[in-house]
């Protein structure tokens, strides 16, 4: 009984092996198989282009060397929208609210290009200046209770 169960022991450990070493030999080969892909040094890629609509999910395509790859992308839907998700820009504080226009801006220099991306160098932002609000008086929060 006791050599039955050395036996089945042993057994076990050359499969758990066995099986460790089959899957250390498939991302190996997953690797290699990825790495040849990026053998290219010098992909170019185009913009981002929308799945639907001008704004949101998308697809990005990249060639090099007549080799084609798409990447998966976002266009924002908020104001970043002018300039894209591939220009970085470091922005100023808000400036003061202009009267004639009811805007308030600030400007941005470029931080980073992603993507090979053409980006301007400077950029100017706008928005709407927000409405002035008047604070209310806070009352008393419970009344009080007669017995």
């Amino acid at each position: 009984m006791r050599g039955l169960f050395s036996v089945t022991i042993v057994l076990l450990v050359a499969l758990m092996i066995t099986t460790t070493e089959a899957g250390k030999n498939k991302k190996n080969e997953k690797g290699k198989g990825s790495k040849g892909a990026s053998d290219c040094t010098e992909w170019r890629y185009g913009n981002c282009v929308p799945n639907s609509g001008d704004c949101g999910a998308g697809v990005r395509e990249g060639t090099c060397n007549g080799q084609t790859k798409k990447l998966k992308c976002k266009v924002p839907c908020n104001w970043k929208k002018q300039f894209g998700a591939d220009c970085k820009y470091k922005f100023g504080s808000w400036g003061e609210c202009d009267a004639a226009t009811g805007t308030k801006s600030r400007s941005g220099t470029l931080k980073k290009a992603l993507y090979n991306a053409e980006c301007q160098p400077t950029i100017d932002v706008s928005k709407p200046c927000a409405p002035k609000t008047k604070t209310k008086a806070k009352g008393k929060k419970g009344k009080l209770r007669e017995n």
